[in-house]
């Protein structure tokens, strides 16, 4: 039996001009998708947003219908495909990405994957990736493989298709996140590839059936790469490669970014350049720079019961940081430093020694917590 609920929840992403912001503000002041479409003219002109002309449509019974039979037609093919259906508001609904304003009010996913796995990273590159570039990718995913990582990337050629096939060949989680519906598969190439990751990860997509590939839909695609990761890394892009989008997103999203350098004179690392010339990304020469900047190495944790002998010998200025820290559950690198009334380099270089005793651990986004 198809249910009532899914079918709103479905339907109001059909409805034209209802983006995802829109969608899901009109949920919040109507209490549901399917509250939106029986609420009274009186109440929905007075949601913020909402004009005269996205109000017509929303009323328009006509409209309204399209939608839902289609929301219907939907729910046939992802019952027949096996699709998991995922609502914004659901719990397996990736909380990462939850917390980015313009998230997508439904995804679709297909494999066995957990979306909201402890550590995720993405992994986005060049498409007209070189040799070395991939050597790069396949010993950065072999190393991490024993942290028990799930890797996003886009399915693309180049550098994603090389990350995913070297996560099936370390039996690691990787999910593909696609620029259209889940009926067909761009490129064709990595069909097979596609087929192995969906025992251990799978697709994922905003996009319904019957929804072809078009460029436009990447940086749409791109979000969702972005936003679901505790942090991105670029191997090898150029100017106008998709991967400087991706990178530009995760940074505004708060999250964090790595890029490997190249050649001055390469094109295929120009934009790996600019990027940690801008102040936009870690420059990343191993794997151990983001194991360590994402706190992940056992080390770290193996330390931490000898807080409280540290606790003792900290200086003036680090117990002011760890004050803070007490009082918060978790603060930006911005916040503790006005709180401490310490210029920034100074913070800076006092949390990483913090972080170095076990005192403290960072996490994506330069946030701190106490490593209790």
């Amino acid at each position: 039996m198809i249910s009532t609920s899914l079918i709103y929840n479905i339907g109001i992403t059909l409805l034209p001009g209802v983006g995802a912001i829109t969608a899901k503000n009109l949920i919040a002041y109507c209490g549901s998708a399917q509250a939106v479409f029986s609420e009274k003219k009186s109440r929905l002109e007075k949601i913020p947003g909402v004009g005269s002309i996205l109000l017509d449509t929303i009323l328009n019974s006509e409209i309204q219908k399209d939608a839902l039979e289609r929301a219907e037609e939907e729910i046939r093919f992802i019952e027949k495909e096996s699709i998991t259906p995922l609502f914004f508001t659901d719990d397996a609904f990736p909380q990462r990405l939850k917390e980015c304003s313009d998230s997508p009010v439904m995804l679709y996913t297909k494999g066995k994957m957990a979306l909201n796995a402890e550590r995720i990273i993405s992994i986005v590159g060049s498409r007209r990736s070189t040799a070395y570039g991939k050597k790069l990718c396949e010993q950065l995913v072999d190393a991490f493989s024993p942290y028990n990582v799930l890797v996003l990337s886009g399915l693309a050629y180049g550098i994603d298709i090389c990350a995913h096939r070297a996560c099936v060949k370390n039996n690691m989680p990787t999910v593909g996140v696609l620029a259209h519906g889940l009926d067909n598969l761009y490129p064709a190439e990595h069909y097979n590839t596609s087929e192995k990751m969906l025992e251990n990860g799978g697709l994922i997509t905003e996009f319904m059936s019957n929804t072809k590939m078009n460029p436009e839909y990447f940086p749409r695609r791109n979000r969702i790469v972005a936003g679901m990761a505790d942090a991105t890394i670029v191997i090898e892009a150029t100017v106008k490669s998709g991967a400087l989008i991706t990178a530009e997103l995760a940074n505004s999203y708060d999250r964090d970014v790595f890029a490997i350098p190249g050649r001055l004179d390469d094109p295929s690392s120009e934009g790996c350049n600019l990027l940690i010339k801008a102040n936009k990304a870690m420059l990343m020469q191993s794997a151990e720079d983001v194991i360590k900047a994402m706190s992940w190495d056992a080390e770290t944790k193996k330390i931490k019961h000898k807080q409280q002998e540290l606790f003792a010998t900290l200086s003036d200025e680090e117990e002011t940081l760890v004050n803070i820290l007490k009082q918060k559950e978790k603060a930006h690198v911005d916040d503790i430093s006005h709180a401490s009334g310490l210029a920034m380099g100074r913070t800076a270089a006092l949390l990483l020694n913090l972080e170095f005793s076990g005192v403290i651990k960072s996490l994506p986004g330069k946030m701190y917590v106490l490593n209790n």
